[in-house]
């Protein structure tokens, strides 16, 4: 009997009766039933497979539609993400600063911090620059997410499961995401420091073009890089370790994806504080620091490393450690089980 018939008949014994009463064997190359799966063409030519199919099964989706519905789920999560959590991260930009401008108040904690921001400046302070934000997470999120799951696909035969090809494609992704999002971080972040002399995202823009031209608008990407690439990789790494403990069968299920999202974004963001701190320090060009330097812009990591220690020491790498985790834990969280409630539905409608 045929390599492959021997394949489909034995993947017909493993499966449920309704896939064994849709499956005629025949001498020829089988043609797989319309059920809304895809079966690898390895375990096909594997005689021994132990591959089960899932008719429901989300992950496996057809070749064809796999890409626009991570880029689809990935753009909606991104958007979803930066709105819910974008008061947080103003806390966060704030609670960076080396050297805060005159009147800025002494925030101890984001509890506090975001309590004072809405007592003195109001609460629409904490949304400057959202606009903005979820008009380039949309798309950047959405490559993002489908880079990761392609190259993850494509570096290893068991998706998910092979921590080195995780950790390629989350670095990768990486990549093209900040390509995109820097520039809008740069505006962000100048919108949501303590007496920002901007009014709106386009003067902001306008500003930072005219008096420090194009190139500061990737001032930070490369220290944004040296950041998120480990950031990613680690996040990355540690959801897929913790889906592998918690949903080894990798169904959908909301609580081990919401769980291991936020366990993730919480050790990623708890190592990589430090190299956050500077990445702020570089977009937001805080002023009285600037000025100390006879007017010279504070560029590249090594600099910005080095005026983070003079400023504030070692405890200064640290700044706002507490806000970044508590922005991530949630933050990650709700990404994940967004783009995974969002990948199921849609697969699941293109499926039916």
């Amino acid at each position: 009997m045929p390599t492959e018939t021997l394949a489909f008949t034995r993947m017909a014994e493993i499966s449920s009766p309704k896939i064994r009463g849709a499956i005629s064997v025949s001498p020829s190359i089988p043609r797989i039933p319309d059920h809304g799966f895809r079966v690898r063409i390895s375990d096909m030519d594997n005689p021994e497979s132990q591959h089960v199919v899932d008719e429901h099964d989300y992950e496996s989706l057809p070749e064809t539609s796999t890409f626009t519905t991570h880029m689809a789920a990935g753009g909606i999560a991104g958007i979803m993400e930066h709105c819910v959590m974008y008061p947080v991260d103003c806390v966060k930009t704030r609670m960076q600063a080396l050297a805060p401008a005159p009147g800025t108040p002494h925030y101890k904690n984001v509890g506090n911090a975001l309590k004072t921001i809405v007592r003195q400046e109001g609460l629409t302070r904490t949304f400057r620059g959202l606009p903005l934000v979820a008009t380039g997470a949309g798309p950047s999120h959405a490559l993002y997410f489908a880079c990761y799951e392609k190259l993850k696909k494509v570096l290893s035969s068991q998706p998910g499961k092979n921590p080195v090809a995780n950790a390629v494609a989350g670095g990768v992704a990486t990549i093209v995401h900040d390509a995109a999002m820097n520039p809008v971080d740069v505006i962000k972040q100048r919108l949501q420091m303590y007496s920002s002399p901007f009014k709106s995202t386009v003067q902001c823009m306008k500003h930072v073009y005219r008096t420090e031209g194009f190139g500061a608008f990737y001032r930070s990407y490369t220290t944004q890089l040296t950041m998120n690439v480990p950031f990613q990789i680690l996040h990355f790494v540690t959801y897929e370790f913790g889906q592998e403990f918690l949903n080894p069968s990798r169904h959908y299920n909301p609580v081990t994806h919401m769980v291991a999202g936020g366990f993730a974004g919480a050790t990623a963001a708890a190592l990589t504080t430090p190299l956050d701190v500077c990445k702020t320090l570089l977009n937001t060009q805080e002023s009285y620091i600037v000025s100390e330097k006879n007017g010279i812009a504070i560029s590249g990591m090594f600099n910005a490393l080095r005026t983070v220690y003079d400023k504030q020491g070692i405890r200064g790498y640290f700044k706002g450690l507490q806000a970044r985790v508590i922005f991530q834990i949630p933050a990650t969280a709700l990404s994940w089980s967004v783009y995974e409630f969002f990948k199921y539905s849609i697969s699941k409608q293109r499926n039916s």
